[in-house]
């Protein structure tokens, strides 16, 4: 199944982020991809927590999901828009981080908001509270395609390995991990985590990413790492994308996730221990 990851440099206009998006979607359709990935937050990166209340909105009116589920309607593909940055229904103080996983006709076949938040302070000049703008989610989610099972995650969740290993014993095969991981840790740890979380799981991960500058403001720019990557269940990097906007391919083989399994059996292995301390 040829897969595209499409690597986007989103800014603060939801707008012109979608007619990018609805670029590189259309190049990979015309590419003969399938299976279709765009980044975390594709909709917008804005400079300001009041900025993005102001030009984002709610799920029901979001002209992104809109314009995405027409397209994979269209183009008869499956599409997982890695996340949006929407209104939340239930927290008017708090936006969603929203990953949306859609079929060939359509719908909405899934949905996932991102559980753990990016609350780090990397250096003395560079720090990020995510929890400031997003409400944490709290459930994971297993979805059920044509094509195998996939659990859905969001960029910073790949660091907590067991939200891996639960979806992967619950039966997922694939593991999406959109993201827009900033440069100073992606560098350092963005390939290893993701090949570990393959390895751990003898899963698919599939991760596509923003990259570039998205913004400077007083001049301070947001940066991320880019990169985007799929990695085979036995931890081999299938594609890297790179740091230019643009989409990778790489031939999905579902019947690879069984053979890595089979060949270590850690995933049925769990053995129950105590600390003592």
């Amino acid at each position: 199944m040829k897969t595209a990851l499409v690597q986007l440099c989103s800014g603060e206009d939801p707008q012109k982020n979608l007619s990018e998006a609805l670029r590189l979607v259309a190049q990979a359709a015309d590419a003969g991809a399938e299976f279709i990935l765009t980044p975390e937050v594709s909709n917008c990166i804005a400079p300001s927590r009041s900025m993005q209340f102001e030009v984002l909105t709610t799920e029901a009116n979001d002209p992104f999901l809109a314009q995405m589920r027409q397209v994979a309607k269209q183009r008869e593909i499956w599409l997982l828009i890695g996340s949006l940055g929407l209104h939340s229904e239930d927290n008017t103080e708090r936006l969603a981080n929203r990953s949306f996983l859609i079929s060939p006709d359509g719908l909405i076949v899934a949905k996932y908001d991102k559980i753990h938040m990016f609350d780090v302070d990397i250096s003395k000049t560079e720090s990020y509270r995510e929890s400031d703008t997003y409400r944490a989610g709290n459930k994971a989610v297993l979805a059920d395609t044509t094509f195998g099972k996939i659990g859905m995650t969001v960029c910073y969740d790949v660091r907590y390995p067991h939200l891996y290993r639960t979806l992967a014993q619950s039966g997922a095969q694939i593991l999406t991990v959109p993201a827009a991981f900033a440069e100073t840790t992606g560098k350092a740890h963005w390939e290893a985590l993701l090949r570990a979380r393959a390895i751990e799981n003898g899963a698919y991960v599939i991760a596509p990413a923003q990259t570039g500058v998205h913004y400077v403001k007083n001049g301070r720019e947001r940066r991320t790492y880019g990169h985007s990557l799929a990695v085979s269940p036995w931890g081999e990097v299938l594609v890297d994308g790179g740091t230019d906007v643009g989409v990778s391919y790489f031939e999905l083989d579902i019947s690879q996730v069984e053979k890595a399994r089979r060949r270590v059996g850690s995933l049925v292995q769990d053995r129950a221990f105590e600390i003592k301390l």
